[in-house]
C-alpha cells in the first residue's frame, strides 16, 4: 500500500510563493508518474501539473510560468513550487502517484491566497 503525505500548504498573499511537498512511502516512487491537482469550492478537481518518471512535465495553462513541479527520487518526494500566486489559486491541492493502472492520492493540503 502506497501512502502519500503532503505538506507545505497555508496562507499567502497575492504575488507570494509557497512550496508543496509530497512524500511517498515504499520503493516504487522512481517508477511512478507524479501529479498535483486542485479543487476549489464548488468546482471539479483539475490538473495543475504532472511530472513523469523520465522527468518530463506538463502544466495547466493557468499555472504555466508560475508553478514548477519537480521530484527527488532519492527522497521519494515530489514538489510543487508556486510563485506569483493569485487569489484564484485558492484550493485544496492533492498530490497523486500513478503506477500502472493504479492512482494513489495524498490527503490534500489547503492553499489560500489573499488579495
Amino acid at each position: 500500500q502506497v501512502q502519500l503525505v503532503e505538506s507545505g500548504g497555508g496562507l499567502a498573499q497575492a504575488g507570494g510563493s509557497l512550496r508543496l511537498s509530497c512524500a511517498a512511502s515504499g520503493s516504487i516512487f522512481r517508477f511512478s508518474d507524479m501529479g498535483y491537482y486542485r479543487q476549489a469550492p464548488g468546482k471539479q478537481r483539475e490538473l495543475v501539473a504532472r511530472i513523469f518518471r523520465g522527468g518530463s512535465t506538463v502544466y495547466a495553462d493557468s499555472v504555466k510560468g508560475r508553478f514548477t513541479i519537480s521530484r527527488d527520487n532519492a527522497k521519494n518526494t515530489a514538489y510543487l513550487r508556486m510563485n506569483s500566486l493569485k487569489p484564484e489559486d485558492t484550493a485544496v491541492y492533492y498530490c497523486s502517484l500513478d503506477l500502472g493502472a493504479r492512482t494513489y492520492w495524498g490527503q490534500g493540503t489547503q492553499v489560500t491566497v489573499s488579495s
